[in-house]
């Protein structure tokens, strides 16, 4: 049997370098985790241009370590009201 690296449930990982926005096709820069357990890839502009829309269905997300999600404030912020 082959080993896999899976992440252990409830991580979200970062898009891979081959792993493309859900809107336009640009390189993915943001990975969210819906609320109903689907995941969607944004690329930097849309994931900054609907960060007040996408922090209201994301569970979890992650960024590339290069890029800085506008939503990330916004979620810090909701989770502290």
């Amino acid at each position: 049997m082959t080993p896999t690296l899976t992440p252990p449930p409830g991580t979200v990982v970062p898009p891979a370098t081959d792993e493309r926005c859900d809107r336009c096709n640009a390189a993915g820069k943001l990975r969210i985790t819906i609320a109903g357990g689907g995941e969607l890839v944004f690329c930097g502009h849309h994931a900054n241009k609907y960060a007040d829309d996408l922090v209201k269905i994301t569970v979890q997300f992650a960024a590339d370590p290069e890029f800085e999600w506008r939503g990330a404030d916004l979620m810090a912020s909701n989770s502290s009201n």
